[in-house]
């Protein structure tokens, strides 16, 4: 799509979308947010069916600029309503709300929800006028403002105290504006160079299976540590031809949306790299806001992904039993360096076979002669599987390695 006519971006614009609870019509909403991407647009989807508190909570820890929503299952006054009250009393009414349901929401409906407060509600009549691109154009044109432009010192009190809107605006302003908020690093700096608290650093190739993996630790995690919290920093790629990027871990995460549960999602705005160049900025915020467990999971760009390393306590390497030859595991770098690999979608065939190779693939990587390379840390998960073994000794056994790094650090700091 030619889109040099069309409405260019002056800040760097979040947009969280989803399809409204109850309504399983998402077909609305996937071609509008291709369209807001291929913008520039940095794209957080929900998918289908989300609630009011889940679309709000998004946009809050994303720090986002709007929420863009479709509705045709007839409750759209009570959700938008809600919606922009629930942004009001969470102090984040600067977030915009854009909607369309066809011809769901009667003109006169539209008419009181954009009396309320909903920036704009798009009618069948919209399109006919203005049609997909002018839409996309006005939402786009109507949130271009800019986010963490401007935060106080005086934020790291609320950051230390796990404020999540202090914490989203402090990561807006360090990946849009780190040239005006020095000061604030150093002292974010200081901070995180005293925490103890580890990181757990998830990459893998596309498609392997990483944020579900995500989704099954965080879902153990808040079960077995009921006081812990968890705070997780995606980073998918962003398109090098628009700087758009679609932000889509959420969709696979059905544990996240809890008090205990911090979540934020980057994109690269680089191409060819698996994370952000601002994540280390990030994950100093996460660690001074103590969180007690910090996830880092990388877009995925195949076989030399080993910049994880960099940024984490503990590594996880999430493959699939689809590597092709065994030689092919030669060349990949993550096996020298992971401290534990999943085999995800076990059920594949060859599963078995993959499992064996990866162990012994592991076993000469790290110089392990004198071991079974039975013991290999190497599991095969099925993470879309409800309480899958493979993924249940996975976890026990990062559990285990995050624990003995936690120790070290601790020693460290004391020594």
């Amino acid at each position: 799509m030619d889109t040099s006519n069309h409405y260019k971006p002056k800040h760097k614009i979040k947009v969280v979308t989803a399809a409204s609870l109850f309504d399983g019509h998402d077909a609305a909403i996937n071609i509008m947010r291709r369209i807001i991407q291929q913008r520039g647009v940095e794209v957080v989807h929900l998918g289908h069916n989300r609630s009011v508190s889940e679309i709000v909570n998004t946009a809050i820890q994303e720090d986002a600029n709007a929420i863009a929503i479709t509705s045709y299952q007839g409750g759209h006054i009570e959700f938008f309503k809600y919606m922009y009250d629930l942004l009001k009393e969470r102090n984040s009414g600067h977030i915009k709300i854009f909607g369309g349901g066809g011809g769901t929401i009667l003109p006169t409906e539209i008419k009181e929800l954009m009396d309320y407060g909903i920036c704009r509600i798009y009618s069948p009549d919209d399109g006919r006028a203005m049609g997909l691109d002018g839409m996309i154009d006005d939402l786009v044109s109507k949130c271009d403002f800019p986010t963490g432009k401007d935060i106080a010192i005086s934020s790291i009190e609320d950051i230390k105290k796990q404020n999540y809107k202090a914490i989203a605006e402090a990561i807006s302003a360090v990946e849009n504006y780190p040239e005006l908020h020095q000061d604030f690093l150093n002292q974010i700096e200081v901070l995180a160079s005293k925490s103890t608290k580890p990181i757990l650093g998830i990459t893998g190739t596309g498609g392997a299976g990483k944020s579900s993996i995500v989704d099954e630790i965080v879902r153990r995690f808040l079960y077995h540590f009921t006081d812990y919290k968890i705070a997780i920093l995606s980073v998918d790629p962003s398109k090098r031809k628009t700087g758009g990027a679609l932000l889509g871990d959420r969709i696979r995460m059905n544990s996240i949306n809890n008090d205990r549960v911090y979540m934020r999602s980057l994109a690269t705005r680089q191409s060819n790299l698996a994370l952000s160049k601002y994540v280390n900025d990030a994950l100093e915020i996460l660690k001074t806001a103590n969180f007690d467990l910090i996830i880092l999971e990388t877009s995925g760009i195949g076989q030399s992904d080993t910049e994880i390393v960099d940024h984490s306590d503990v590594s996880l390497y999430v493959m699939t039993p689809e590597f092709g030859a065994a030689s092919q595991l030669e060349k990949i770098d993550m096996l020298d360096f992971a401290d534990i690999v999943a085999i995800n979608k076990f059920d594949k065939r060859g599963a078995l076979d993959a499992l064996r190779d990866v162990k012994k693939q592991f076993q000469r990587n790290h110089n392990l002669w004198d071991e079974d390379p039975e013991t290999m840390p190497v599991y095969g998960t099925i993470a879309s599987q409800f309480n899958d073994p493979g993924t249940n000794s996975l976890f026990y056994n990062l559990m285990k390695a995050i624990n003995t790094k936690a120790i070290a650090l601790k020693n460290d700091k004391k020594s």
